[in-house]
């Protein structure tokens, strides 16, 4: 269970450094390039997660999981409000929204829930397994 939450952990902080989104002419962005704070919160959890894994408590390791997936599901979020932000100066809606569609998602976004999934479901395993052997 140990060895799924710590590459889970590890994915998360790899993913990280990844593409997650490319702007056109500018190039891909990885989590620190897109916002800081957010990238330093993904690593904040992160490390509060290893706290976890340390001390054998799956319950703050899935806590962190799941905070991650949301600030995930934030970061996704914000990306696509930001691209229509960005584009909001052209007169119609038709256009910020083909602009804002240009700002792609990269194959990182992957990795990050990858790593997230895992680290819950790490945890959840040793409770069916508890269950089992009953």
């Amino acid at each position: 269970m140990k060895n799924i939450q710590l590459l889970g952990l590890l994915l998360v902080v790899i993913g990280s450094f990844l593409p997650l989104v490319h702007v056109p002419i500018i190039g891909n962005w990885n989590y620190w390039k897109l916002d800081h704070y957010l990238a330093i919160a993904c690593w904040i959890f992160a490390a509060c997660a290893v706290f976890g894994v340390v001390n054998n408590s799956a319950k703050i390791v899935r806590f962190f999981g799941i905070l991650l997936i949301v600030l995930f599901a934030f970061t996704l979020v914000a990306v696509k409000m930001q691209s229509l932000e960005y584009f909001s100066f052209l007169p119609f809606k038709s256009w910020r929204e083909t602009f804002a569609g240009v700002v792609k998602l990269k194959w990182g976004w992957a990795v990050e829930f990858l790593g997230a999934f895992m680290m819950i479901l790490a945890g959840n395993s040793k409770k069916v397994n508890q269950r089992t052997q009953i």
